[in-house]
């Protein structure tokens, strides 16, 4: 299948998603929705549950290209920090899978998580990969955490620059994910950040 007309299934299903809980999305409305054949989607995906996976997949490679998108922005690491703190609450704020994934917390509306990886017999390799497990909240900590210390030291520094991030990198991830569940003020995130990382700040 073209990768456009895999988006378009996806894209399909998280726009049934959005207005019914997952048990109730039917396969054959996913399919009319993106313009294909019930098979197709079938020959796609193997089944509801494959859809969900790759679903879920998708949104969360979204959130971790989001990141890399805020860490190559412009302006001072903190600065760079706070685009991530600012994405990461706007991203789980809209967005219910992403939301479930950075907290861990899934309501009965949403697919199940795969939590371990299935075996795919599928010869699509968008398909397997999305067959592997998801990154649980800590992994997902750890790994903003490691793109955040790469993208503000360069892939060349020292080690003991690379330690000397690691723990404030880290701060600034645990507080965007604490400002999802009850979000700052107005402008508010800036500042938090600065208060956490302070040695950025100079």
């Amino acid at each position: 299948m073209m990768p456009a007309a895999r988006e378009s299934l996806l894209d399909a299903a998280y726009t049934a998603l959005a207005r019914r809980p997952w048990s109730a999305v039917r396969m054959v409305d996913v399919a009319t929705a993106a313009g294909v054949s019930r098979q197709t989607l079938y020959n796609e995906f193997g089944s509801k549950d494959g859809l969900a996976r790759a679903l879920v997949r998708r949104e969360a490679d979204g959130y971790l290209a989001g990141v890399e998108r805020a860490l190559a922005g412009p302006g001072e690491p903190t600065e760079r920090l706070t685009a991530v703190a600012e994405w990461t609450s706007s991203a789980a704020r809209d967005n219910a899978l992403i939301r479930a994934m950075l907290t861990g917390c899934w309501s009965e509306r949403l697919p199940a998580p795969p939590r371990t990886a299935v075996p795919s017999s599928s010869s699509v390799p968008a398909q397997r990969r999305a067959d592997g497990p998801l990154p649980t909240p800590r992994d997902f900590v750890r790994i903003v955490r490691d793109r955040a210390v790469t993208a503000l030291t360069g892939p060349a520094a020292a080690p003991a620059d690379t330690a000397e991030l690691t723990r404030p990198c880290e701060l600034a991830v645990r507080l965007a994910l604490s400002c999802v569940a009850a979000p700052p003020g107005q402008g508010g995130m800036a500042e938090l950040i600065r208060a956490v990382v302070p040695r950025l700040a100079a």
